[in-house]
């Protein structure tokens, strides 16, 4: 019989420590368990944070392209209305009446004459130049309208062309159209 008691000590002991070795595993891998959730939560939550950041980058980008895209539209048709009525605005003084025109040279020609010692106008406007000034005529210029004084010596040329008093308008236009637009 006392085999049987060593046996059976020996038995109880083997499962007393399988048992302690059972709940220490069990509590082990729980504990690794738990562990690796925390670390998934976090990941998930680190990576759909990120997401988020990206979307909300993406979607100002968007919005940032799309607003810029739509100034270029407008400055593009007011840059086309703008063209538009350069043009008409040209015709327009291309075909003004003669006396409109003789008016228009005889304004110019009074507040600019002392500043020049020679006058050049378009061919359409010689006849007229020589008859509303005291300057010596020294030709024809490619021009719409208007005059352009020299001094004596060449060096000063002021220029009352319609055709650079319309470009000098145009070009303020466009300037003040994209300061409005871009600031």
């Amino acid at each position: 019989m006392g085999l049987e008691i060593v046996v059976k000590d020996i038995q109880e002991g083997a499962r007393a420590e399988v048992s302690r070795l059972k709940t220490e595993g069990d509590a082990k891998a729980s504990e690794i368990i738990n562990e690796a959730k925390e670390i998934q939560k976090k990941t998930l939550g680190d990576g759909l944070a990120k997401a988020e950041e990206d979307l909300q980058n993406l979607h100002q980008q968007v919005i940032s392209s799309a607003n810029l895209e739509v100034k270029r539209i407008a400055l593009n048709k007011r840059k086309d209305l703008l063209d538009k009525v350069y043009y008409q605005t040209v015709e327009r003084i291309k075909s003004m009446p003669a006396s409109k025109k003789e008016e228009l040279l005889k304004y110019i020609i009074d507040k600019h004459e002392a500043s020049g010692a020679r006058i050049y106008s378009s061919k359409d406007s010689e006849e007229t130049v020589k008859k509303l000034s005291s300057l010596t005529y020294a030709g024809s210029i490619d021009s719409i309208g208007g005059v352009v004084l020299e001094n004596e010596d060449g060096t000063v040329r002021l220029d009352f062309t319609y055709d650079s008093i319309l470009k000098n308008v145009y070009e303020r236009s466009l300037k003040q159209i994209s300061d409005l637009l871009y600031g």
